[in-house]
Protein backbone atom coordinates (compact mmCIF):
# COMPACT_ATOMS: atom_id res chain seq x y z
CA UNK A 1 0.00 0.00 0.00
CA UNK A 2 1.34 3.20 -0.67
CA UNK A 3 2.02 5.90 1.77
CA UNK A 4 1.85 9.78 1.20
CA UNK A 5 5.26 11.21 2.16
CA UNK A 6 4.04 14.30 3.13
CA UNK A 7 1.17 13.47 5.67
CA UNK A 8 1.38 9.46 5.59
CA UNK A 9 -1.79 8.57 4.74
CA UNK A 10 -2.35 5.70 2.81
CA UNK A 11 -2.37 7.12 -0.54
CA UNK A 12 -1.25 10.20 -2.17
CA UNK A 13 -3.00 13.62 -1.20
CA UNK A 14 -3.40 14.66 -5.03
CA UNK A 15 -5.54 11.52 -5.33
CA UNK A 16 -8.76 13.26 -4.08
CA UNK A 17 -8.37 15.45 -6.55
CA UNK A 18 -10.08 14.43 -9.44
CA UNK A 19 -7.56 16.39 -12.19
CA UNK A 20 -4.69 14.02 -11.13
CA UNK A 21 -6.48 10.87 -10.88
CA UNK A 22 -5.59 9.26 -14.24
CA UNK A 23 -1.69 9.96 -13.22
CA UNK A 24 0.92 7.27 -12.98
CA UNK A 25 2.27 6.53 -9.75
CA UNK A 26 5.56 7.47 -10.63
CA UNK A 27 4.33 11.01 -11.53
CA UNK A 28 2.25 11.53 -8.24
CA UNK A 29 5.13 10.33 -6.36
CA UNK A 30 7.61 12.82 -7.97
CA UNK A 31 5.08 15.56 -7.00
CA UNK A 32 5.10 14.75 -3.49
CA UNK A 33 8.27 14.55 -2.98
CA UNK A 34 8.11 18.22 -2.84
CA UNK A 35 5.07 18.75 -1.16
CA UNK A 36 3.86 19.59 2.61
CA UNK A 37 1.51 18.90 5.04
CA UNK A 38 0.02 20.91 7.22
CA UNK A 39 -2.60 20.71 10.06
CA UNK A 40 -4.88 23.48 11.29
CA UNK A 41 -7.22 24.26 14.47
CA UNK A 42 -10.68 24.95 14.04
CA UNK A 43 -10.71 28.76 13.71
CA UNK A 44 -6.90 29.19 12.50
CA UNK A 45 -6.33 31.05 9.01
CA UNK A 46 -4.40 29.46 6.61
CA UNK A 47 -4.15 32.72 4.66
CA UNK A 48 -5.25 36.52 4.74
CA UNK A 49 -5.57 39.25 2.20
CA UNK A 50 -2.43 40.64 1.06
CA UNK A 51 -0.69 37.19 1.36
CA UNK A 52 1.63 35.93 -1.81
CA UNK A 53 0.51 32.52 -2.95
CA UNK A 54 2.66 30.45 -5.22
CA UNK A 55 1.28 26.97 -4.03
CA UNK A 56 -1.77 25.00 -4.88
CA UNK A 57 -3.32 23.51 -1.01
CA UNK A 58 -5.41 20.38 -0.98
CA UNK A 59 -7.80 19.77 1.16
CA UNK A 60 -7.33 16.04 2.59
CA UNK A 61 -9.81 16.58 5.57
CA UNK A 62 -11.91 19.14 7.34
CA UNK A 63 -13.62 22.07 5.82
CA UNK A 64 -12.49 25.57 4.53
CA UNK A 65 -13.77 28.86 4.21
CA UNK A 66 -13.04 31.02 1.71
CA UNK A 67 -14.29 34.72 2.32
CA UNK A 68 -14.42 38.63 1.99
CA UNK A 69 -14.42 40.75 4.56
CA UNK A 70 -16.06 44.44 3.71
CA UNK A 71 -14.44 47.71 4.76
CA UNK A 72 -17.59 47.88 7.19
CA UNK A 73 -15.86 44.19 8.65
CA UNK A 74 -18.81 42.37 7.18
CA UNK A 75 -17.91 38.79 6.02
CA UNK A 76 -19.08 37.43 2.79
CA UNK A 77 -18.34 33.69 2.45
CA UNK A 78 -17.81 32.59 -0.94
CA UNK A 79 -17.40 29.07 -0.88
CA UNK A 80 -16.95 25.88 1.71
CA UNK A 81 -14.12 23.81 0.29
CA UNK A 82 -13.98 19.96 1.58
CA UNK A 83 -12.05 17.18 0.92
CA UNK A 84 -11.16 16.44 -2.49
CA UNK A 85 -11.02 20.46 -3.13
CA UNK A 86 -8.52 22.73 -3.68
CA UNK A 87 -7.51 26.20 -4.12
CA UNK A 88 -4.54 28.17 -5.45
CA UNK A 89 -5.25 27.34 -8.86
CA UNK A 90 -4.70 31.17 -10.20
CA UNK A 91 -1.08 30.88 -8.76
CA UNK A 92 -0.42 28.28 -11.63
CA UNK A 93 -0.43 30.76 -14.38
CA UNK A 94 0.57 34.26 -12.84
CA UNK A 95 1.73 35.72 -9.97
CA UNK A 96 -0.52 35.93 -6.84
CA UNK A 97 -1.15 38.42 -4.20
CA UNK A 98 -4.67 37.23 -2.42
CA UNK A 99 -7.57 39.27 -1.88
CA UNK A 100 -9.80 36.40 0.29
CA UNK A 101 -9.01 35.27 3.47
CA UNK A 102 -9.38 31.09 4.16
CA UNK A 103 -9.92 29.89 7.64
CA UNK A 104 -10.45 26.12 9.14
CA UNK A 105 -13.82 25.28 10.51
CA UNK A 106 -13.16 22.22 11.66
CA UNK A 107 -10.05 20.27 12.69
CA UNK A 108 -8.38 20.20 8.64
CA UNK A 109 -5.06 18.92 6.86
CA UNK A 110 -4.07 20.12 3.84
CA UNK A 111 -0.97 19.27 1.41
CA UNK A 112 0.81 22.12 -0.08
CA UNK A 113 2.26 21.33 -3.34
CA UNK A 114 4.26 23.96 -5.27
CA UNK A 115 3.19 25.95 -8.13
CA UNK A 116 6.21 25.48 -10.49
CA UNK A 117 5.80 21.46 -10.27
CA UNK A 118 2.41 21.71 -10.99
CA UNK A 119 3.51 23.81 -14.34
CA UNK A 120 6.17 21.56 -14.94
CA UNK A 121 3.16 18.77 -15.26
CA UNK A 122 0.91 20.67 -17.19
CA UNK A 123 4.34 21.38 -20.30
CA UNK A 124 3.53 17.74 -20.48
CA UNK A 125 0.34 17.01 -19.82
CA UNK A 126 -1.91 20.20 -21.61
CA UNK A 127 -5.08 18.59 -20.98
CA UNK A 128 -4.59 19.17 -17.30
CA UNK A 129 -4.55 23.11 -17.31
CA UNK A 130 -7.78 22.74 -19.37
CA UNK A 131 -9.03 20.93 -16.16
CA UNK A 132 -7.99 23.42 -14.25
CA UNK A 133 -9.93 26.19 -16.44
CA UNK A 134 -12.70 24.37 -16.51
CA UNK A 135 -12.70 24.56 -12.22
CA UNK A 136 -12.15 27.94 -12.73
CA UNK A 137 -14.49 28.74 -14.75
CA UNK A 138 -16.89 26.73 -12.33
CA UNK A 139 -15.55 28.84 -9.77
CA UNK A 140 -16.63 31.98 -11.81
CA UNK A 141 -20.01 30.62 -12.56
CA UNK A 142 -20.61 30.52 -8.62
CA UNK A 143 -19.33 34.04 -8.29
CA UNK A 144 -22.02 35.02 -10.12
CA UNK A 145 -24.66 32.99 -8.89
CA UNK A 146 -23.72 34.60 -5.52
CA UNK A 147 -24.52 37.56 -6.54
CA UNK A 148 -27.25 37.44 -8.34
CA UNK A 149 -28.71 35.38 -5.19
CA UNK A 150 -27.87 38.68 -3.06
CA UNK A 151 -28.30 41.17 -5.57
CA UNK A 152 -32.06 39.84 -6.77
CA UNK A 153 -33.27 37.47 -4.53
CA UNK A 154 -34.85 37.83 -0.92
CA UNK A 155 -33.89 35.63 1.56
CA UNK A 156 -36.63 32.89 1.49
CA UNK A 157 -35.91 32.56 -2.11
CA UNK A 158 -32.08 32.30 -1.40
CA UNK A 159 -32.88 29.65 1.06
CA UNK A 160 -35.44 27.53 -1.11
CA UNK A 161 -32.13 27.74 -3.80
CA UNK A 162 -30.05 26.29 -1.94
CA UNK A 163 -31.70 23.31 -0.84
CA UNK A 164 -33.04 22.76 -4.34
CA UNK A 165 -28.99 23.22 -5.41
CA UNK A 166 -28.67 20.63 -2.47
CA UNK A 167 -30.90 18.07 -3.57
CA UNK A 168 -30.11 17.90 -7.28
CA UNK A 169 -26.06 18.68 -6.55
CA UNK A 170 -26.55 15.63 -4.31
CA UNK A 171 -28.96 13.63 -6.79
CA UNK A 172 -31.07 13.02 -3.70
CA UNK A 173 -33.67 10.59 -4.32
CA UNK A 174 -37.62 10.92 -3.03
CA UNK A 175 -38.75 8.90 0.00
CA UNK A 176 -42.53 9.26 0.42
CA UNK A 177 -42.65 12.40 -1.24
CA UNK A 178 -39.87 13.74 1.06
CA UNK A 179 -36.22 14.66 0.26
CA UNK A 180 -33.76 14.55 3.18
CA UNK A 181 -30.62 17.11 3.27
CA UNK A 182 -28.31 17.46 5.60
CA UNK A 183 -26.26 21.24 6.09
CA UNK A 184 -22.67 20.50 5.31
CA UNK A 185 -22.41 23.77 7.76
CA UNK A 186 -23.57 25.60 10.63
CA UNK A 187 -26.51 27.63 10.45
CA UNK A 188 -23.57 30.29 11.20
CA UNK A 189 -21.65 29.59 8.44
CA UNK A 190 -24.81 29.37 6.06
CA UNK A 191 -26.63 32.66 6.60
CA UNK A 192 -23.22 34.17 5.72
CA UNK A 193 -22.84 32.08 2.47
CA UNK A 194 -26.64 33.67 1.80
CA UNK A 195 -25.64 37.03 2.72
CA UNK A 196 -27.97 37.29 5.41
CA UNK A 197 -27.83 36.69 9.47
CA UNK A 198 -28.12 33.75 11.31
CA UNK A 199 -30.75 34.54 13.18
CA UNK A 200 -32.58 35.72 10.01
CA UNK A 201 -32.12 32.30 8.48
CA UNK A 202 -33.96 30.58 11.37
CA UNK A 203 -36.69 32.85 11.07
CA UNK A 204 -37.50 32.29 7.58
CA UNK A 205 -36.89 28.43 8.39
CA UNK A 206 -39.37 28.60 10.77
CA UNK A 207 -41.44 30.42 8.68
CA UNK A 208 -41.14 27.54 6.24
CA UNK A 209 -41.69 24.82 8.66
CA UNK A 210 -45.01 26.70 9.32
CA UNK A 211 -46.00 26.50 5.86
CA UNK A 212 -45.56 23.02 5.80
CA UNK A 213 -42.90 23.50 3.42
CA UNK A 214 -40.11 21.77 5.47
CA UNK A 215 -39.76 20.52 8.69
CA UNK A 216 -36.41 21.17 10.64
CA UNK A 217 -35.05 18.24 12.64
CA UNK A 218 -32.22 18.87 15.16
CA UNK A 219 -29.75 21.18 14.24
CA UNK A 220 -28.82 20.39 10.45
CA UNK A 221 -31.09 17.90 9.35
CA UNK A 222 -34.19 19.52 7.10
CA UNK A 223 -36.83 17.48 5.54
CA UNK A 224 -38.66 18.96 2.45
CA UNK A 225 -41.87 17.80 2.69
CA UNK A 226 -43.60 19.82 -0.47
CA UNK A 227 -40.69 20.77 -2.84
CA UNK A 228 -43.05 22.06 -5.20
CA UNK A 229 -43.69 24.95 -3.37
CA UNK A 230 -40.05 25.59 -2.83
CA UNK A 231 -39.72 25.32 -6.36
CA UNK A 232 -42.44 28.29 -7.21
CA UNK A 233 -40.83 30.58 -4.91
CA UNK A 234 -38.02 30.78 -7.88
Amino acid sequence: MEVCSSCGHSSYCIDNIPIFLNLSSEIKESIMEVASHRKYQKGEIIFMPGDYFDYLFVVNKGKVKISKISAMGKEQILRVLEPGDFMGELSLFNKTVLTNSAEAIEATEICIIKSDKIRQLIMGKPEIALKFLQKYTERIQQSEELIEQIGLRDVEQRIASYIISKIEKNNIKNKNNEYEIDLPVSKGILASMLGTTQETLSRRLSLLQERGIIKLKGQRKIIITNIEDLKNML
